[in-house]
């Protein structure tokens, strides 16, 4: 069986300036959230924070659409490994939780 080779597309130096905003909003959307990330809190509220936070900021939540996912991000509650789907889930005490936010800044990814 053959191996595919898929050309990796490289930044160039004058292209740092704008994936550096985008994580570093990124980086800042996971600051307003953390405290949030709470028991008594349901996983769909903090969706909500994260899409009021990004949209205001004037930035789209890569996550809402693709490929139907229908949230801003996603939130992994225990047992979920991954790409948990915010909801009425409400945080217990002691819960593990992963909160990933992707967004686009200027048609750039940041992803935390």
């Amino acid at each position: 069986m053959p191996i595919l080779k898929k050309k990796i597309p490289l930044l160039r130096q004058e292209e740092y300036p704008a994936i550096i905003r985008a994580c570093q909003f990124n980086a800042g959307l996971m600051d307003h959230l953390r405290p949030l990330v709470q028991a008594g809190i349901t996983t769909g509220e903090i969706d909500q924070k994260a899409h009021q936070y990004t949209v205001q900021a004037g930035h789209l939540p890569a996550p809402l659409n693709y490929r139907g996912f229908p949230k801003s991000c996603c939130i992994s509650v225990n047992e979920v490994v991954c790409h948990g789907i915010p909801g009425e889930y409400v945080l217990k005490e002691g819960d593990i939780v992963n909160v990933d936010v992707t967004t686009i800044v200027d048609g750039w990814y940041g992803d935390q």
